[in-house]
């Protein structure tokens, strides 16, 4: 039972980031188009989320999951194509540090973490008192995980990866902080290690659906911490995307599909 849903939750991982990689890298012409098209996507897996909520076998788990990884890439799609983000989209202001740069960062994201704020609490609403709560769990894993890496981006790590943000982005990068390591850095990482020995534990303790969920989310929460050890180490991460891209530039690759 252990090995299947970490697969699975890996395999989708894997898949839904190369998807997001190929769609935006390809001619700015196309992303209205591919927008909409993962918007029906989108919606379709919202219907799904809705439709399993009351099956708790194996088989819901996996379809929840599933649906919940497709609605966030259209999210992240919607955000790396310029679409949902904020009302700033300019560099940061010379000069300005505290509350101020932090004023300002946010106001570069905010509108696209509201709308996965709301996701969340839609797909909680979907699944309100049912068996399978596989999606919103997956989705909110996604959003603490995606907070987690910004809040890290902002206060500074060694290895930005900012060389990887797609053209249209690059006004992001000047939020962004430099140093060895910071503050929050320690604690989200052990809070990352913790969400995965609980779930582990969980599931060992579990049966079916529940069972299949807990696997999942553990196999999710470790590739999120993953993700945040690539921020202190001197590894290039989004290297290992420039094979999905549509014209393989070394500019167009971006960092994976949890913490975009």
């Amino acid at each position: 039972m252990t090995f299947p849903p970490l697969l699975f939750a890996l395999l989708m991982w894997f898949v839904g980031t190369a998807a997001v990689v190929w769609l935006d890298s390809r001619a700015h012409a196309t992303f209205r188009t591919s927008f909409r098209l993962a918007g029906l996507a989108a919606l379709a897996a919202t219907v799904a989320v809705w439709w399993v909520a009351g099956d708790a076998s194996a088989g819901g788990a996996y379809v929840s999951f599933a649906a919940a990884i497709v609605i966030w890439g259209w999210h992240e799609m919607g955000f790396l194509m310029g679409f949902v983000a904020g009302p700033r989209r300019a560099p940061c202001p010379p000069g300005i540090t505290g509350m101020a740069r932090f004023r300002a960062a946010t106001g570069t994201v905010i509108h696209h973490e509201l709308a996965l704020a709301a996701t969340v609490l839609v797909l909680f609403a979907l699944c309100w008192g049912q068996p399978n709560q596989t999606a919103p769990l997956t989705f909110a894993l996604l959003f603490v995980l995606r907070l987690s890496a910004k809040i890290n981006l902002f206060l500074g790590v060694a290895n930005l990866s900012d060389e990887i943000f797609p053209a249209h982005l690059a006004y992001l990068k000047s939020y962004f902080g430099k140093r060895p390591i910071n503050v929050w850095y320690p604690v989200s990482v052990a809070l990352g290690v913790a969400q995965v020995i609980w779930a582990w534990h969980f599931a060992q303790a579990s049966a079916g659906g529940a069972a299949i969920t807990a696997m999942l989310l553990v196999g999710l929460g470790a590739l999120g911490v993953v993700e945040h050890l690539f921020l202190v180490l001197p590894l290039r991460d989004g290297k290992m995307w420039v094979w999905a891209s549509a014209t393989k530039p070394k500019t167009t690759a971006v960092r994976t599909a949890t913490l975009d």
